[in-house]
């Protein structure tokens, strides 16, 4: 029998390897830029809604203006400044203003007329041209008769006078084309040339023209006239009658203080609103109270 092998157990162990520790991993951050990007949106949408706010924006413009129109007046008369939507230089010693219209001016608006205005300065009065010499008839002095008073405008009429041709009938022909009402202006007579005429001569008919009216209407006209021309000619002649005066582009109406003037054309160049055409501008000389006891009662 062959001799049994023995099984030989080795005395050195297997060492054991114990398990690494499992390393833990740091909590994942969340991303944050999601929220930083709305953030910026909400705020400039709101910067945005403000800047294009329309109060934002008047604000803004009004402030501009301002500014410009202060740095633009410097050194100049406080009491006689730019006016830019009438686009004329306006004395602030008078709080009711008007204007002159003839055909001149086309087809007006005058509700757009009445409805203009800035910093106060409102157009409540006009006079209008109705006739001349003893044949003219102003073509649209009818139209602007009627609807000047619908929108408000307290209105006048008024006569160009040519001292060539008698002022009596004149007068005939101007009260034939004109009928007054209670609130209406006085009418006037405008007198601005002599015409080849005498100074004499001119007033003789002037004169006759004023008498006939007055003695018809039981109302007393007005006379218009340049201030170089009123002084020339008109001055110590006509002094019981109220004076609309003419002279352009002066802070004060260089004129006389006993002088019975009732309305100053202080502009030719007016921008009104309704109106295409440049337009005399003119002041009244007194407050609310004096303007409604001239008018026809």
């Amino acid at each position: 029998m062959s001799t049994p092998v023995k099984k030989t157990i080795s005395s050195k162990k297997t060492p054991v390897r114990k398990p690494l520790p499992s390393k833990k991993r740091a909590p994942v951050k969340k991303k944050k830029s999601g929220s930083y990007f709305i953030k910026w949106k909400i705020a400039l949408a709101g910067f945005l809604l403000v800047l294009l706010s329309p109060f934002y924006y008047g604000y803004v413009i009004k402030c501009f203006t301002s500014t410009w129109r202060w740095v633009r007046d410097i050194g100049s008369d406080p009491h006689y400044r730019t006016y830019k939507s009438f686009n004329i230089r306006i004395p602030d010693k008078y709080s009711i203003h008007g204007i002159d219209v003839s055909s001149y001016q086309g087809r007006i608006d005058w509700h757009k007329v009445k409805s203009m205005s800035e910093d106060e300065v409102h157009i409540s009065f006009a006079f209008i041209k109705a006739t001349e010499g003893v044949v003219i008839v102003d073509p649209y002095f009818q139209r602007n008769w009627r609807e000047g008073p619908k929108a408000g405008i307290t209105c006048g009429a008024y006569h160009y006078f040519r001292p060539k041709v008698s002022g009596k009938w004149q007068a005939v022909f101007f009260l034939q084309n004109v009928k007054t009402d209670k609130g209406d202006l006085p009418m006037a007579v405008d007198v601005e040339e002599l015409n080849g005429v005498a100074p004499a001569k001119m007033r003789e008919e002037l004169n006759a023209f004023l008498k006939y009216v007055e003695a018809k209407t039981k109302i007393k006209p007005m006379i218009y006239s340049g201030l170089k021309f009123y002084q020339d000619n008109l001055e110590g002649y006509f002094d019981n009658y109220n004076l609309w005066i003419a002279h352009y582009y002066q802070p004060k109406l260089n004129i006389a203080k006993t002088t019975n003037w009732k309305f100053w054309q202080h502009s030719d160049k007016a921008k009104v609103s309704g109106i295409n055409h440049v337009t005399d501008f003119n002041v009244f000389n007194g407050d609310s109270l004096a303007f409604r006891k001239l008018l026809v009662q």
